[in-house]
């Protein structure tokens, strides 16, 4: 049995459109896409370290013919497919239920009809969950959530993507983009538990959270190291160190994110000037990804998201009202 406390690592296979989209770019409705560097990047990082992960994606994307072809070599790879929305539209709690039974359901389609088995677990887009969601998930038989994401820094992201994304979209919200106030998690989230816990009111399902610092709350996950490697690469090592410290003095098993925009550069991602970390060369980002899990490896015993979620299941104690979250 190995000794190491477990850790996971996963991916939102998040493609260029719904970045754009988001952001409040019209040239998301030309559908661009990067998710097939996205894929042989990420599988080859993966691959390095002898990982099994999870990889989160978008329902749309698996109907495409590229997104399809990647869903076939993520799970030929050995890796879990779970289900990250059919539109990845960031404002969940605007959605009916109807609408949220939709967007499992034909994600659900999409990534069997691509080679997947039917996905047990589920990942809001831009950290959004509601009450509503959570009892659907618990109604279609998914085993876990893992979307949210217990920072302080959530409301300040939101902050400075509302302001960016107005001036992108010359002060008009056109249909079907965010609004303010949208993004990056509920201000409930500040101080919900950075360890795994249960629903209460959702047939008691495991959310498995984006881990964050132990008693800091800051976010760890790779385009925030991106972000501070692009300030100083000495200064993200730290900081990424110092977290994985912290997770083993506090008995904290972390669970780690990555994006496509965590392996690719500013040229294979047209348009995506506003996200963290993108100021980064790609040879710069592959390396601090390597970095990264070669630390986190030599901690931890390193799964995929629903590994984890059931290696923790027996012991989890902790509840959370599911009357906290919107709607």
């Amino acid at each position: 049995m190995n000794a190491r406390p477990t850790a996971s690592v996963s991916v939102d296979l998040d493609n260029l459109w719904s970045y754009l989209r988001t952001h409040g770019d019209p040239g998301w409705e030309a559908m661009p896409s990067f998710i097939a560097p996205a894929t042989e990047r990420l599988l080859d990082l993966l691959g390095r370290h002898r990982l099994t992960a999870t990889v989160f994606v978008v329902g749309a994307d698996a109907e495409r013919e590229d997104g399809a072809k990647a869903v076939a070599e993520i799970v030929a790879a050995g890796h879990e497919v779970a289900n990250h929305s059919y539109l990845h539209q960031p404002w969940l709690h605007r959605f009916s239920r109807a609408q949220l039974d939709d967007e499992l359901a034909r994600t659900e389609e999409a990534l069997v009809a691509a080679g997947a088995p039917k996905p047990v677990g589920f990942r809001g887009p831009g950290f959004s969950l509601t009450r509503q969601m959570l009892a659907l998930l618990d109604e279609r038989g998914y085993r876990y959530d893992a979307t949210t994401l217990p920072t302080w820094i959530g409301p300040l992201a939101r902050a400075y993507h509302d302001r960016s994304a107005t001036a992108a979209a010359d002060g008009a919200v056109r249909p079907g983009e965010a609004e303010p106030g949208d993004l990056f998690g509920p201000v409930s989230d500040v101080m919900a538990p950075i360890r795994p816990y249960r629903w209460e009111g959702a047939g008691g399902m495991v959310e498995l959270p984006v881990t964050t610092m132990p008693l800091l709350r800051v976010p760890i996950h790779g385009s925030y190291l991106l972000q501070l490697h692009q300030v100083s690469p000495r200064v993200a090592r730290a900081y990424f160190a110092t977290a994985l410290r912290l997770c083993r003095l506090r008995g904290v098993q972390p669970s780690l994110l990555l994006h496509p925009t965590d392996v690719l550069d500013l040229g294979e991602a047209p348009g995506m000037e506003f996200f963290p970390g993108m100021g980064v060369p790609g040879a710069e980002k592959a390396a601090l990804m390597d970095r990264a899990l070669t630390a986190l490896c030599r901690a931890f015993d390193v799964v995929g998201t629903g590994v984890h979620a059931e290696r923790v299941a027996a012991s989890v104690s902790r509840t959370r009202a599911i009357g906290r979250l919107k709607r």
